[in-house]
């Protein structure tokens, strides 16, 4: 029920922001298709403050979620969220990497300066990248971890001038240190501490060696 709430509220503030500004957009063939994709994107733009709100309200934080909890029904409110509106944008590959920067950061996650993801990132908001890093092709970061009927979540924490390869899966809990490289298609298992200047891979992956830091 709060999901579909928030849901009917993104649909009449899109609704009603378009028939606003529907006389400044232009007449002719293509109007009713304008229209739509104007009433689209404002859908979306309320879908994720509406999101953002319901964070502020019931915040998604680490741990367990125990069954039957407060924080497993804010949970599935969340998942809702994503399952409909989120993911399948995540997963489209339409969208361009530059666009997809801003639109993690509007989920939360802290990007920092020049760096970029073209894989998925699910819970953004506990996600932290450093500076002038790379998340690869369809590569995967998870801060969350299924274990039978327990479900946990637990940040991934990536710091500067980090390569993720393509293909590759970061689990919960994993940290990754300065100018480190994960290798294309390795599965970094939940918890990791990849050091400084590290290369990993394999899976589960492993440490392969240490970068030559001669050159800095």
């Amino acid at each position: 029920m709060v999901f579909l709430i928030f849901s009917a509220f993104a649909v009449a503030f899109s609704f009603v922001t378009t028939r606003l500004i529907g006389h400044i957009l232009p007449s002719g063939d293509f109007r009713g298709l304008t229209v739509a994709v104007i009433a689209l994107a404002f859908f979306y733009l309320y879908a994720l403050v509406f999101f953002r709100i319901f964070l502020l309200l019931m915040p998604l934080k680490e741990g367990e979620i125990a069954i039957n909890s407060k924080e497993e029904f804010g949970y599935h409110v969340y998942l809702l969220f994503y399952l409909i509106y989120f993911y399948p944008i995540m997963r489209s590959g339409f969208v361009p990497v530059p666009l997809m920067r801003l639109f993690y950061i509007a989920l939360g996650a802290r990007l920092g300066h020049n760096t970029y993801s073209a894989g998925i990132i699910y819970d953004p908001h506990l996600v932290s990248i450093g500076d002038n890093s790379l998340i690869g092709q369809y590569a995967l970061l998870m801060p969350h971890a299924i274990d039978g009927k327990r479900l946990a979540h637990s940040c991934i924490k990536i710091g500067n001038n980090v390569t993720i390869g393509a293909h590759a899966v970061i689990m919960s809990g994993v940290t990754i240190g300065e100018d480190a490289i994960v290798a294309v298609g390795a599965v970094v298992p939940k918890g990791s501490r990849i050091g400084i200047g590290e290369i990993w891979g394999g899976i589960p992956a492993r440490k392969i060696k240490d970068i030559d830091m001669s050159y800095k």
